[in-house]
């Protein structure tokens, strides 16, 4: 018998095992925690530090303290302008402190200063076949930069403790300036054309990157709006945890952002905006091409739990709230698209979801979350290919996750290194054997 088959055999037989300990001896404590959380990938399981966000169950995140509604009043704005500078943000998310103007044009400046990509970038992308997935490109871009790391030559010249912050933050500012333009970039070259548009420097990051992608106002406010909404989710969603634990090994910022991009890129993660979109499009064919009556909506939503499926973009791990990053867009929708199709239904099943959930009964959380909305908007303005909206994410991520090794290097957090059992201990603890 060859090996494929012997590990079926196996795989079969231990299935069997899991199962077992998950539906009957869940609740047992391993420790000071439960066999269900720790085949259950940990969660709940309070073990990560950060200060940069926070996700309470019944306010949403908080960045630095601030409700996203703090946020985007309190942080400056471009003149005209409805949403914050993505620089201003930085300097919040780093310090803690809300930036005045000047301050957030002095990261304006520097990340200008800082924002043109190596030519080899672009030959790396361009060598690369145009049907690989863009969230690949991406994440390669960002690492074939590794080469220019200021933390590694740090490194390599003799760690210091003390000071790895200061490197890190260079490495992370680096990154983040660049990212407007390899993101559009690769927008441009896979889905365009091959028509890049070179960057116009006398913008700023949310400005410019609406610039390269070909899009005119007021999307430059959406990109500020997304990027600050889809920074940072607290430190245990696989992309922030995936970023931090490589760093914890002291990689540079350039390995740790490429290998949280590609847990980003995972369809458990990243990938719920285009998910809930298409189901929403799927929506509007079956009811005929139209918005539908609220009858006929509720009839839908009824029948696609009856037949054992799920309402994308509603319910959340953690929040017991509607998401107020969904409040965020949904606000924008509001002012700037109010009679759009697709969001008039966005807007119905709002109105009727939470409802029918309550009374089906089976959701922790009937409210929507942010995935709900925000395929929407990127559809409205043209953005139709659904395989980009995850590197969006990742722009807007890399803020938050790049803030967040800083810090860890600031502060001398150790190497992650949780420890594991085998499933016979498991066993043994359950009572099984």
């Amino acid at each position: 018998m060859g090996l494929k088959e012997v590990l079926k055999q196996k795989i079969d037989a231990h299935r069997p095992r899991t199962t077992k300990l998950l539906k009957e001896f869940g609740n047992v404590k391993l420790g000071e925690y439960t066999i269900e959380q720790c085949i259950g990938g940990g969660r709940g399981i309070k073990s990560l530090v950060t200060d940069i966000s926070y996700l309470d169950p019944m306010e949403g995140i908080r960045f630095r303290g601030l409700t996203i509604d703090e946020v985007m009043t309190k942080l400056p704005k471009p003149d005209g302008k409805d949403y914050p500078y993505v620089e201003g943000f930085w300097y919040f998310l780093l310090t803690g402190d809300v930036p005045t103007k000047e301050q957030a044009l002095e990261v304006v400046a520097d990340f200008k200063s800082r924002a043109q990509v190596p030519q080899y970038v672009f030959d790396v992308l361009r060598a690369m076949p145009r049907d690989e997935h863009p969230m690949t490109l991406f994440s390669t871009a960002i690492l074939v930069m590794q080469r220019e790391s200021k933390f590694c030559k740090f490194y390599n010249a003799g760690f210091n403790k003390m000071t790895a912050w200061d490197s890190m933050y260079e490495d992370a500012t680096d990154i983040l300036a660049k990212l407007p333009e390899i993101a559009a970039y690769i927008y441009r070259m896979k889905y365009k054309g091959d028509t890049p548009i070179a960057p116009d420097y006398s913008l700023d990051f949310g400005g410019n990157f609406a610039h390269m992608m070909g899009i005119k106002p007021p999307y430059d406010d959406v990109a500020r709006m997304y990027f600050i909404l889809h920074s940072d989710h607290e430190s245990g969603n696989v992309s922030a945890h995936t970023t931090h634990l490589v760093a914890s090994a002291l990689s540079d910022a350039y390995l740790s952002l490429s290998a949280g991009l590609n847990g980003l890129a995972g369809p458990l993660h990243g990938l719920a905006n285009q998910e809930v979109l298409s189901w929403i499009q799927e929506v509007y064919r079956k009811l005929g091409g139209k918005v539908p009556t609220k009858e006929d909506l509720v009839k839908f939503l009824w029948d696609t739990l009856n037949s054992g499926a799920v309402i994308p973009g509603y319910g959340h791990a953690v929040l017991r709230k509607t998401d107020p990053r969904y409040t965020s867009q949904r606000e924008y929708c509001l002012k700037y698209m109010p009679d759009d199709e697709l969001f008039k239904i966005v807007s119905m099943i709002y109105e009727v979801a939470p409802g029918i959930l309550q009374e089906h009964g089976k959701a922790k959380n009937p409210w929507p979350n942010v995935d709900s909305q925000s395929g929407v908007i990127q559809w409205y303005y043209g953005l139709t290919e659904y395989d980009f909206y995850t590197v969006l994410f990742g722009v807007g991520r890399a803020f938050g996750v790049l803030a967040n090794i800083t810090w860890d290097r600031a502060l001398g957090y150790a190497i992650e290194r949780p420890k594991s059992v085998t499933t016979a201990m498991l066993e043994e603890v359950a009572g099984i054997k």
